[in-house]
C-alpha cells in the first residue's frame, strides 16, 4: 500500500524534511520526447548475485504499468468493433458478471479499466492459478464491493479487473492473451516485451532483472533461461495443455507481468504523445488515445478509495497527476505540471512511465530491490520512485527550456523551470 504524504502534526507553521530514499540495488531512467529519447541512466545490478550491471535495455517486470498496455489493446479491438466500451461484458464472458449486491447493473469495459466496476482484491485472488477460471473467482463474495456497486462512480483500485479484461480480450480474439498482445501490440511499436516469459526472445531472458528484497531474489532469478514454468500453478502440472480459451486471463498476469526494457517502455510513451503513432506506425487513432488518457473518474473528496492520496483522477488504465482536490498528495515531481501515465509497485521495484502531452515529453524509470513499505516521500509517493522520477525529467534539461513553452492556465498551475539549468545532452551512464 502506498503511504500518506508526511505531515506537520503541529499547530503552529513548521517544515518537514522528508527521509532519505532507500539505497535501490538497480535504477533505470529514459527521458524521451515525441521525435526519440533524450537521455538515459543506469546504475546498479540487473542480478546482484553475478554482478551483471543493469542498462536501460534490460527488461523488468514492471507491474501495474502492465495494465496501462493492455488498455492499449482494448481500445485497438474496440477500434475494430470488435469490443465497445459500455456494453454488457457478460456476452463476451459467455457467463453473467454481477456483483451479487447489485443484480441488476452491468459490468462494462469501461468500469473495468478504471476500477469503478465494484470488482474489488481480497488478498491476491486476482493471482489465479492454472485449472481454476475466472468466472469461479467472481463467484466469491470477497471479490465484491457490497456498499458500493457499479456504475455509481465509486473507484477502488482492483488487480482483479485485469484477468476479467485479459479474458474478454482471448473470447473476442480466439487467441491467447499474451500471443495477442505481442503480435498485436508490442510487435507494431517494435517492443521486445512479453506479459509473463514465454513470448520473449532467449536472448531477453537471458536479460531479466531480478527483483529483490532484503537481499534475497523474489522474481525473475531465471539463471538466464526461460522459467521451468511460466504461469502461476497450485495443484496439477504446468502442462499449459490444461489451458482454455477465456477461461483464466490472468495465467499472464495482465494486472502486472509486463516485462520490459525503460527504452521500449519510452516508446510506449512516445505513442502515446503521439496521438497513437510511433515513427509512422499508426496503433492507435487519437480519438481512442484521448479516452485512454482523459479521466473517467475524479475524486470529489468522498466518491472512492485514494489510497492516502496517490489516486485522484483515473482514466483507462491510466492515471492522472497532479490533483488540486484536499487530501490529494499526488505530485512526485513536486512541480505542479500535469502528467498522465502509471506507476507500478510490487517484489521491491516501484515504476512509472509519465507523459507532458503540453510539452511532448516523458520520462519511464524504476527502482528495485526496495522493502516492501520504503520510506514515504514528500508525495504519496515513495522517497526512492520521487528521486529517480526527478533524475529521469533533469535530462530533459534545457531542451524542454522555460522560453519555448507555453503558457498554462491557472487551473494546471503556472509552469517552473525547475530542470532547465541542468545542460541537455543524450547521456547513457550506464556502468562499463
Amino acid at each position: 500500500m502506498r503511504g500518506i504524504a508526511l505531515a506537520c502534526l503541529a499547530l503552529t507553521a513548521c517544515t518537514t524534511v522528508p527521509p532519505a530514499p532507500e539505497v535501490p540495488v538497480s535504477q533505470v531512467g529514459v527521458a524521451f520526447d515525441r521525435t526519440g529519447e533524450v537521455g538515459s541512466f543506469a546504475d546498479g545490478f540487473a542480478d546482484p548475485a553475478t554482478s551483471r550491471a543493469v542498462t536501460a535495455d534490460d527488461p523488468v517486470r514492471v507491474a501495474s504499468i502492465s495494465k496501462l498496455v493492455v488498455s492499449i489493446g482494448v481500445m485497438k479491438l474496440v477500434e475494430q468493433g470488435k469490443l465497445d466500451l459500455d456494453s454488457d461484458v457478460s456476452t463476451w464472458l459467455g457467463w453473467s458478471l454481477r456483483n451479487p449486491a447489485y443484480p441488476g447493473r452491468p459490468i462494462t469495459l469501461r468500469l473495468l479499466l478504471s476500477h469503478t466496476s465494484s470488482v474489488r482484491d481480497f488478498h491476491d485472488q486476482y493471482a489465479i492459478p492454472l485449472g481454476t477460471s475466472v468466472q469461479s473467482v467472481m463467484a466469491e463474495p470477497s471479490s465484491w464491493d457490497r456498499k458500493h456497486g457499479p456504475g455509481a462512480g465509486y473507484f477502488t483500485y482492483s488487480n482483479l479487473n485485469f484477468p476479467i479484461v485479459a479474458s474478454i480480450v482471448e473470447r473476442v480474439t480466439g487467441e491467447r492473451f499474451d500471443l495477442w498482445m505481442r503480435r498485436e501490440v508490442l510487435q507494431p511499436m517494435k517492443l521486445d516485451a512479453c506479459y509473463n516469459w514465454p513470448t520473449c526472445r532467449d536472448a531477453k531472458v537471458a536479460r531479466a532483472v531480478v527483483l529483490t528484497q532484503a537481499g534475497k531474489p523474489v522474481k525473475d532469478d531465471l539463471g538466464g533461461k526461460q522459467p521451468d514454468c511460466p504461469v502461476y500453478v497450485e495443484d496439477g502440472p504446468c502442462d499449459l495443455g490444461r489451458w482454455h480459451l477465456g477461461e483464466n486471463g490472468a495465467l499472464y498476469a495482465p494486472q502486472g507481468g509486463l516485462r520490459i526494457s525503460m527504452r521500449d517502455l519510452a516508446r510506449v510513451g512516445r505513442m502515446l504523445l503521439g496521438g497513437g503513432t510511433i515513427d509512422g506506425v499508426r496503433l492507435l487513432t487519437p480519438k481512442s488515445v484521448e479516452l485512454m488518457l482523459a479521466p473517467a473518474w475524479v475524486f470529489d473528496g468522498r466518491n472512492g478509495d485514494t489510497d492516502h492520496g496517490f489516486y485522484c483522477a483515473y482514466g483507462l488504465a491510466t492515471q492522472q497527476i497532479p490533483s488540486a482536490m484536499r487530501g490529494c498528495h499526488d505530485d512526485p515531481a513536486a512541480d505542479g505540471i500535469v502528467r498522465s501515465g502509471h506507476a507500478g509497485d510490487a517484489y521491491g521495484l516501484r515504476s512509472g512511465l509519465w507523459i507532458d502531452r503540453l510539452n511532448g515529453t516523458g520520462v519511464a524509470y524504476f527502482v528495485s530491490g526496495l522493502s516492501d513499505d520504503p520510506p514515504r516521500g514528500a508525495s504519496a509517493f515513495r522517497a526512492a520512485e520521487e528521486a529517480a522520477m526527478k533524475r529521469s525529467l533533469g535530462l530533459l534539461g534545457t531542451g524542454n527550456a522555460c522560453s519555448n513553452r507555453r503558457s498554462r492556465t491557472k487551473d494546471l498551475n503556472r509552469l517552473r523551470c525547475k530542470y532547465a539549468e541542468i545542460p541537455s545532452r543524450s547521456v547513457d551512464l550506464t556502468p562499463k
